[in-house]
């Protein structure tokens, strides 16, 4: 699936938004996402960080949540954070796919050039319990 340059954008901008909501005491590194669901909504999320380092939760996981939630189902999610070009760690990798394998992944260089993706290319041959 193709995502439109414009929607690209205004979904990083909303992974922008998140970010600026991240907490991250510990290693200083806010990220943020922004997951376009099918239905159009968009769902926001931030990385929120703990004493106990393992139970941080990641901001795709926490946007993918929200729409959960809501009943929605993902079709692209954008991450943005302090560095160019931020991927979804590996978990956030198997649990987005999940939901949709063929989810288009946006993520934006230092310079501002976005790229897209596909979630499969990111994590082929993702774990599941289908036959």
């Amino acid at each position: 699936m193709e995502l439109a340059p414009v929607v690209a954008q205004q979904l990083v901008n909303e992974a922008l938004k998140a970010q600026e909501r991240a907490y991250a005491p510990y290693s200083k590194f806010p990220v943020g996402a922004a997951l376009l669901a099918e239905d159009g909504r968009v769902f926001r999320g931030c990385n929120v960080e703990n004493a106990s380092f393992g139970l941080t939760t990641c901001a795709e996981r926490n946007a993918l949540a929200a729409a959960v939630v809501a009943g929605a189902r993902p079709l692209a999610i954008a991450v943005v954070g302090n560095q160019h070009d931020l991927l979804p760690c590996g978990a956030c990798r198997q649990v987005l796919a999940e939901f949709n394998p063929d989810l288009v992944v946006v993520t934006r260089s230092s310079a501002g050039v976005l790229t897209t993706r596909v979630l499969r290319q990111l994590l082929p041959e993702a774990f599941t319990l289908a036959p």
